[in-house]
């Protein structure tokens, strides 16, 4: 289907399978908009307009919100302790946040680190339980060992920031954990958007 040069999607199969939100594959969201009814009731219906597209309304832009939708770019920093090298280190990336309900799934940007990190994580309120795996550079410290385990975060009343506490295994059939947070960046997640994000956070 299409309005206005636009093909609209709503199944979120798409950002499934290919960890990437639709903006940024040429597609557009549809968000329902107000507007009068034309059986002279006066009653209103609900009319869907794709994000970025100019309606009645103005143009329509996602933003979060403690009880919505967090879908958007956000600075993704975690706090761990190298056994081998005595000190703990910070692992930044920029993530791509994609909620579908309470379901909400998270994919590091390419250039904003050499460990790719996905997160599965499902909302509970202002609490976000789930897991992450993080593939580390094959020339980096760790020499391409695959990393995972639990996440749970706190979600602030702005809706700009989840903090909370990861869980991993270490060497030695250890067990480690230690804090994690998102900060949110941007609500947009088109093409413009992740080429600007797709690069090194600050320390």
């Amino acid at each position: 289907m299409t309005q206005r040069g636009a093909v609209r999607w709503t199944d979120p199969a798409l950002e499934n399978v290919t960890g990437l939100p639709v903006e940024s594959l040429g597609f557009v969201m549809p968000v329902p908009v107000a507007r009068v009814s034309d059986d002279g009731h006066g009653g209103h219906d609900i009319e869907a307009s794709p994000i970025g597209i100019a309606s009645s309304a103005g143009v329509l832009a996602a933003q979060p919100t403690p009880h919505g939708n967090y879908t958007g770019v956000w600075l993704s920093q975690y706090e761990y302790f190298s056994s081998g090298r005595s000190g703990s280190f910070t692992g930044l990336h920029y993530v791509v946040l994609l909620q579908h309900g309470n379901r909400v799934t998270a994919r590091s940007l390419p250039g904003s680190s050499d460990s790719p990190l996905t997160m599965d994580l499902e909302l509970d309120g202002h609490v976000v339980t789930g897991t992450w795996t993080e593939q580390t550079a094959t020339d980096g410290y760790y020499r391409g060992a695959r990393y995972h385990g639990a996440i749970q975060l706190l979600v602030e009343p702005t809706g700009r920031r989840m903090s909370g506490k990861w869980v991993g295994f270490g060497k030695a059939f250890g067990v480690n954990t230690g804090p994690w947070e998102l900060v949110f960046q941007d609500a947009s997640t088109n093409r413009a958007t992740l080429d600007q994000y797709n690069r090194r956070p600050d320390a």
